[in-house]
């Protein structure tokens, strides 16, 4: 009699989920408005947006983009973690919205008390197998491919201009485990989420931001990680028409009771060197013992 192991049984039990979360992707893909969605982007794990309108002239139908986020912090604990996070995404976008895949390239130095969470560096306690006598690991470097991401999103209203109300965004995200949890990588979980985000012209130089989203985080055994909630605030400024400036204030629901929440500001730079073309930069700056002391990210993506 075939076996049904408990990984198998997870994914049977979250299936729902994900189903639900696909066709409402389907939904936000075959539906269109007359106009086209404005912009707020953010790439996967680096905590990097961008706001503003989309460009005039005819609209590219994919992107394809490489980041490279780098942080380092101790998150509460006694033994400081860095982790490289290298995400290629694909991107196809539609008139009011897109559909991304996401697969990240991870190295992360610790003693597994910070995983990596849908690219965010987290505090967990410790998911990584303990040693022969029952401590945990040592600082170690680890290195391998990530959760692979695909994420959703759609405009449900655009904003007109001169209008009073803001661009209204709604997104779905499903991770896959495909990070190796022994090696403190990933959770070894599916985790599932939604959001809800608002863009405003507030001048045609500056851009105000905010959004909400829910994560259902996978239970891996033998811990008790809490489903995430989230929330930002920011502001972006066109220094010139091609170049904005952005920053914000980021925070999250810690995975495990008793531990701070991360809080964090994050400030960035992007660049329209052509059409088709962009470069972007940034750096944030932790505020809690749970998010990173430092960071700073730099990509580029291409239109066609």
């Amino acid at each position: 009699m075939t076996r049904i192991l408990p990984a198998q049984v997870s994914l049977l039990t979250r299936l729902p989920g994900i189903l639900l979360l696909g066709m409402l992707w389907l939904l936000f893909i075959v539906s269109a408005f007359p106009e086209r969605a404005g912009a707020q982007e953010r790439v996967p794990g680096g905590g990097f947006k961008l706001y503003g309108p989309d460009d005039q002239g005819p609209r590219p139908s994919w992107r394809v983009g490489g980041n490279a986020f780098f942080s380092s912090g101790k998150y509460g604990t006694d033994t400081r973690t860095d982790t490289l996070y290298v995400p290629v995404s694909l991107r196809r976008m539609f008139d009011n919205g897109d559909l991304t895949l996401v697969i990240p390239y991870v190295t992360v130095t610790s003693d597994c008390e910070v995983t990596v969470v849908s690219g965010e560096p987290t505090r967990t306690g410790g998911l990584c197998p303990r040693t022969p006598s029952g401590s945990s690991p040592s600082r170690v470097t680890a290195s391998g491919l990530g959760d692979v991401l695909l994420i959703g999103r759609y405009f449900l209203y655009i904003e007109r201009e001169g209008g009073v109300f803001p661009s209204i965004l709604l997104s779905g995200r499903v991770k896959a485990p495909t990070a190796d949890r022994d090696r403190g990588l990933g959770t070894g979980e599916w985790d599932e989420g939604a959001g809800l985000g608002l863009t405003k012209l507030f001048t045609d130089k500056l851009v105000g931001l905010a959004d909400v989203g829910y994560t259902i985080i996978g239970k891996p055994s033998g811990t008790n990680l809490r489903n995430q909630w989230s929330y930002d605030v920011g502001l972006g400024y066109y220094i010139v028409p091609t170049v904005l400036a952005s920053v914000y204030y980021e925070e999250a629901r810690s995975l495990v009771s008793g531990f701070q929440n991360p809080r964090e500001i994050f400030a960035a730079l992007t660049w329209k060197v052509k059409q088709d073309f962009r470069l972007n930069a940034g750096v944030e700056k932790g505020l809690s013992s749970g998010a990173p002391e430092y960071g700073f990210s730099v990509g580029a993506a291409l239109q066609f």
